[in-house]
């Protein structure tokens, strides 16, 4: 990338998850790759929380079942910056931002699609420029203040999305957004994983979006599995401890559920192991044989039929190295720099 005489800040306004997220992480790796891109562009990261009495304000309407508003979803008086925020759960060395004050001659701000209702409020009115990253089309419903949401996309700069999923959902929702969705990429490195660990026959799977789903494949497996299989979960493990115990696993059973792309699964792959389960609709966009073995959502005497009939079969033991190439080659990082590279060439512009 040539070097810009202009100096410009690239600021994202990210939730302050305490726990395993994805769209944190995702985050997180773009404004890292940014500050290592070119010394007159920088990144940093604005963590937004609900105040304390605000949160527990909405727990308690919610336990009433008392609605008083005429709209639903965050609002900006519920919202406050969370200072010198630091995950439980993922180590990076990310730039951080205390306030919500902006300079327009410098500043670009890219606000999640679960806030994008909230633009003009977030900069303070202010004449920032700003665009909205969409990492889930199944979320650009966040409230039902129609006319603030459409006024948001309309005055972006342009949308982010990272699969061809999200990009048909925007344009499903927002007429005349189509010129502005700019597709930039999301990466895994593959260096994090130690790919010389010795497989043993365990298989994993996090079940944080569907435990039920979980809970029941668990049940119906316990007494059917082969000796010397196990099960094991990644909940609420570090990102260090995760890639550990995919370089370990041999099978990796997904629970994405409606998601703009499902990352775990691309890291189970990558780190070697087969993915049984549900690609989560932007998954389809890499869910492919003989790697990715696709269950129809809710299914579960399938799934569990389908994991004995993989084990039964000895397919665990090809590695695939071709096909897993390919998933690294997709989600590399100098992928993402590409894109990282064009998407500040576009915001110079309006700087």
């Amino acid at each position: 990338m040539r070097t810009s005489k202009k100096i410009l800040n690239i600021i994202y306004i990210c939730t302050a998850d305490k726990g395993p997220a994805g769209g944190p992480k995702v985050i997180y790796n773009h404004s890292d790759i940014i500050n290592k891109l070119n010394k007159n562009v920088t990144s940093e990261i604005l963590h937004i929380r609900k105040k304390k009495y605000k949160k527990w304000n909405s727990s308690i309407k919610k336990f009433l079942n008392i609605k008083n508003s005429e709209y639903y979803g965050w609002k900006s008086d519920d919202i406050t910056v969370e200072k010198n925020f630091k995950s439980n759960w993922l180590k990076s060395n990310i730039q951080i931002k205390n306030t919500f004050n902006f300079n327009k001659h410098k500043d670009f701000v890219i606000i999640p699609e679960i806030f994008a209702h909230l633009a003009t409020d977030l900069l303070k009115g202010t004449s920032v420029p700003y665009a909205i990253f969409v990492q889930n089309g199944y979320l650009l419903n966040i409230t039902n203040d129609y006319k603030k949401l459409n006024n948001a996309y309309k005055n972006a700069k342009f949308i982010l999305s990272y699969s061809k999923d999200i990009t048909n959902c925007i344009n499903l929702g927002f007429k005349n957004c189509k010129h502005k969705i700019l597709r930039t990429n999301t990466s895994v490195n593959v260096k994090k994983f130690n790919l010389k660990t010795k497989k043993n026959n365990t298989i994993t799977y996090m079940p944080r979006k569907l435990s039920h789903h979980s809970e029941n494949l668990v049940f119906f497996l316990k007494n059917k599995l082969p000796n010397g299989w196990k099960l094991k979960s990644l909940h609420n493990l570090t990102e260090e401890k995760v890639f550990k115990e995919l370089s370990k696993s041999k099978i990796f059973l997904s629970f994405s559920n409606m998601e703009g792309l499902g990352i775990p699964p691309i890291e189970a792959a990558i780190a070697g192991n087969y993915v049984i389960g549900y690609p989560g609709e932007g998954g389809r966009e890499y869910w492919k044989k003989p790697i990715f073995t696709e269950i129809p959502h809710g299914n579960i005497s399938k799934f569990t039929s389908e994991i004995l009939s993989f084990i039964n079969s000895g397919k665990y033991k090809k590695l695939f190295f071709n096909h897993r190439k390919k998933i690294i080659n997709q989600y590399s990082l100098s992928q993402e720099r590409m894109k990282i590279n064009h998407m500040i060439s576009k915001i110079l512009k309006f700087i």
